[in-house]
């Protein structure tokens, strides 16, 4: 023992006298290595409790209030090297103890949450867990086993789940109000009624921390008004389908894709009268054919945007030929500055139009070959619109020609007969055997030369500007012509020139 150790050294004053006298003189010392016998058992004791506490307490074996008997300390060794063993033992125990806690409170603390979000109760879901986690028991007191941190990991895990399938129900549910109230027209007034409900529309699994956000009894209102207006909309089916056919036909016009409205709402108002198909599928068939109009409306788009720039040229041509044969058009009149630079740009313009009918015959094509149908424009296939205007502008070019083949021949004829006869004949005098030709009454000339518009037979009908008129129901109105017109351009000067060129009037003396 430690005891005998001590008093092995201990060296009395006096080593001689009686047994009785020595035992007397070593008695202090005794009694004093006893004390510290006991204190050091006392420690020992002490830090062997907390030792099977703390691994009770790990190992779940330990209730609350319930306190470990009296370790059974082995006098054998009270040295402090095994004192300081035990000591290090119990720090790693508490460490681990404390680490355990961390995660434990970290684990209600989502618990907490994740009952608020989804307006459950916090007090019955945790103490399912172990009773322990309620909050009026003591933050030491919380069982930290293995089997309640693997409890609680699988209760967060199946409250995150929920919060997901709720929220993409939820969103789900707000998607749909949405579209019925976009469908009917729902005032905004009614609408703010849900903003609890399509305020996370949009919301990820994260985001959505409001408590009783995504609540039960919350989920089952959404359904409920989706449900009535489901309803609502099977009543209103008759005006709903309508609507949709006509956001059909307006896709279809901006595209210039001809379509029978009529037939079409004929139908419609058929099948919803017969009942054979369901306001659903109905509404969704016509979802599918706005989605299909707006990919092929998007197809065409550069086309047509090709085919305005085409037509607008044509416009500015027939205003550039009228300009031409205007006899005042340079007078100091007011505006004239302005027509003149109108003129500059129109001649630009112009000489563009042969390379931009090329382009626009090129993309066509393509088009047609990559969908295996005919590109249409208001029902008149637009390749049969370029190739017309193709032939109708070499015949202007080539009128135009004859044209100043024929003044040449005139002032070359009347040069002939001043040199001839002294004076030149004058153009009032002779009387012509050929009917001159009228300058056009609508922009064109009246050479023979059919419009365009009235050789490729448009559904459209023209006004005599070259306008095409707006649909039967009034909805939508062109105010560029639908082909190019005014393609024989003859100016005053060379319908003048035409009066007569063979029957010279006589030559007074």
């Amino acid at each position: 023992m430690r005891l005998t150790f001590y008093l092995g050294f201990y060296q009395p004053e006096k080593s001689t006298g009686t047994i009785k006298e020595q035992l007397a003189a070593i008695a202090p010392a005794l009694e004093q290595l006893c004390k510290q016998k006991e204190d050091r058992v006392k420690e020992f004791a002490d830090v062997q409790s907390q030792i099977q506490t703390t691994c009770a307490e790990i190992a779940g074996n330990l209730r609350v209030g319930e306190k470990v008997g009296m370790p059974v300390v082995d006098e054998n060794d009270l040295s402090l090297r095994k004192l300081d063993e035990f000591q290090c033992h119990l720090q790693e125990l508490q460490k681990e103890k404390s680490d355990r806690l961390r995660k434990v409170l970290d684990f209600v603390s989502s618990v907490h949450d994740l009952c608020a979000v989804l307006g459950m109760d916090f007090f019955s879901t945790i103490t399912e867990v172990h009773p322990t986690l309620e909050d009026s028991i003591g933050v030491q007191s919380k069982s930290i086993s293995n089997d309640t941190l693997s409890n609680l990991a699988k209760t967060v895990a199946a409250l995150e789940e929920d919060k997901k399938k709720r929220l993409q129900k939820l969103q789900e549910l707000a998607t749909q109000l949405y579209d019925l109230w976009n469908l009917m027209d729902t005032p905004v007034e009614e609408r703010s009624l849900f903003d609890h409900v399509t305020c996370n529309m949009s919301a990820t699994v994260d985001e959505v921390t409001v408590p009783g956000s995504l609540a039960l009894d919350l989920i089952e209102q959404a359904e409920v008004e989706v449900e009535r207006l489901d309803q609502l909309k099977a009543s209103k089916m008759k005006e709903i389908a309508l609507k949709k056919q006509r956001e059909l036909e307006d896709i279809y016009a901006v595209a210039h894709i001809e379509i029978d409205s009529e037939v079409a709402q004929e139908k419609i108002m058929a099948l919803i009268v017969s009942a054979n198909i369901e306001p659903s599928e109905l509404l969704a068939n016509m979802d599918n054919q706005i989605s299909k109009a707006k990919e092929e409306a998007l197809s065409r788009k550069e086309i047509l945007d090709k085919v305005d720039k085409w037509m607008s040229a044509c416009e500015e041509e027939s205003w550039l030929e009228d300009y031409n044969r205007d006899e005042n058009r340079y007078n100091s009149s007011r505006g004239a500055h302005l027509n003149l630079k109108r003129a500059e740009k129109a001649r630009i313009l112009v000489n563009k139009i042969p390379a931009l009918v090329d382009t626009l015959v090129a993309k066509t094509r393509a088009w047609e070959e990559s969908r295996g149908m005919s590109f249409t424009y208001d029902g008149v296939p637009l390749l049969a619109m370029l190739d017309e205007y193709a032939i109708l502008r070499q015949e202007r070019e080539e009128e135009k020609r004859r044209m100043r083949d024929q003044k040449k021949f005139q002032e070359q004829y009347g040069t002939d007969q001043e040199t001839a006869f002294g004076s030149r004949i004058s153009p009032g005098r002779i009387a012509g055997s050929k009917k001159a030709v009228t300058p056009r009454a609508n922009g064109g000339a009246s050479n023979g030369t059919p419009n365009l518009n009235r050789r490729l037979s448009l559904n459209q009908g023209v006004n005599n500007n070259g306008v095409r008129s707006g649909s039967k129901d009034g909805r939508r109105e062109s105010a560029r012509p639908s082909a190019p017109v005014n393609y024989v351009a003859i100016s005053k000067e060379d319908a003048a020139s035409l009066v007569s060129s063979c029957d010279p009037a006589p030559v007074s003396p």
